[in-house]
C-alpha cells in the first residue's frame, strides 16, 4: 500500500461537507487546535494581531480559518488547486481574508524570515521529502518564530489504530484505504532531530489520544460504517484530547533560534 495524495483532489469539494470523511478533521479541532491555541496564547502569550501565520498543507482551510479568527494574517499553501478553490470559497462565505497559494512544503514561494508562525498539521506523514519540508519551514520563519506540528507516531499502536482499524478492517474502516502508509509515520525522536538540524529548538510535545474506552470507540466506528452516525458524530464520541501518551498521534512546537 502507498499513500494516495490525489485523494485531496478527488474529494476537494467535500472539505466542509459534514457527510464526508474529510470534514471529520473538524472533530479533531478541540484537541489539535486547542493545543495550538493554548501554546500560542497562554504559554507563549502571543498577541496574534499583526502576526503572519503560514499553514503548510492547508487543504480546504479548516485550520487556516481557526487561525484567522484568532487574529493572525494567514497564508495557506497546498499542492491541490482543487482544495484551495474550496478553501477560498468557504473563507469568502465566512468573511475571512486568507491568502491561498499552490505550493508544496518542499518549495515554499516566500522570502526568508517571512512569517511569525508556521504550522504543519496532518501533513508531515504525507510528504515526499520530510527533511526538505522542515528546512523550508525553518527558512521562512523569522528568528524567534514558532513552528507547530502534529503527526502520527510509527509504532505498533499506530499500525493497529490508524491502518488496521481505520483503513483496513471492513467492519470499522471509515477512511480511504490509501490515506496513510505506516512506514511514513514519524517517531518523535526522528522529528526532533530534524527540527534541531534546521535551527528549530523543540519546546514541547503532547500526545493526542482518544479518551473513550475501546468498546465505545469500536461501537462509534461501527455505527459510522453503518451510516448511523456522521463522521463528526463518530469522532466526537472518541473524545480525543491531550495526553501524555504519544504512541499514536502527537503534537508539538519549536522556536527558531
Amino acid at each position: 500500500m502507498t499513500t494516495d495524495n490525489t485523494l485531496y483532489d478527488r474529494f476537494a469539494d467535500t472539505w466542509w461537507d459534514e457527510r464526508e470523511w474529510l470534514f471529520m478533521l473538524t472533530a479533531l479541532a478541540p484537541a489539535r487546535f486547542g493545543y495550538m491555541r493554548r501554546v500560542l496564547l497562554e504559554e507563549l502569550r502571543l498577541q496574534p494581531a499583526g502576526l503572519r501565520a503560514l499553514d503548510v498543507g492547508c487543504g480546504g482551510g479548516l485550520l487556516a480559518e481557526e487561525f484567522a479568527r484568532l487574529g493572525f494574517t494567514v497564508t495557506g499553501v497546498d499542492p491541490s488547486e482543487a482544495s484551495l478553490a474550496t478553501a477560498r470559497r468557504h473563507a469568502e462565505q465566512q468573511g475571512l481574508r486568507i491568502e491561498y497559494q499552490v505550493a508544496e512544503g518542499e518549495a515554499l514561494p516566500f522570502d526568508q524570515a517571512s512569517f511569525d508562525v508556521v504550522y504543519c498539521c496532518d501533513v508531515l506523514e504525507h510528504v515526499r521529502n520530510l527533511d526538505q519540508v522542515i528546512a523550508e519551514a525553518a527558512r521562512v520563519l523569522r528568528p524567534g518564530g514558532i513552528y507547530l506540528y502534529d503527526t502520527i507516531n510509527r509504532t505498533l499502536a499506530s499500525r493497529v489504530t490508524a491502518i488496521w482499524v481505520l483503513q483496513k478492517w471492513s467492519w470499522t474502516s471509515i477512511m480511504p484505504p490509501d490515506l496513510h502508509e505506516w512506514k511514513m509515520f514519524i517517531r518523535p525522536d526522528e522529528l526532533l532531530r530534524l527540527l534541531k538540524r534546521y535551527g528549530l529548538r523543540p519546546a514541547g510535545i503532547r500526545g493526542l489520544k482518544a479518551r473513550a474506552n475501546p468498546l465505545r470507540i469500536l461501537r462509534a466506528l461501527r455505527d459510522r460504517k453503518r451510516g448511523r452516525l456522521s463522521y463528526v458524530e463518530a469522532f466526537a464520541r472518541l473524545n480525543i484530547g491531550e495526553s501524555d501518551d504519544t504512541s499514536v498521534q502527537y503534537a508539538g512546537y519549536a522556536r527558531k533560534m
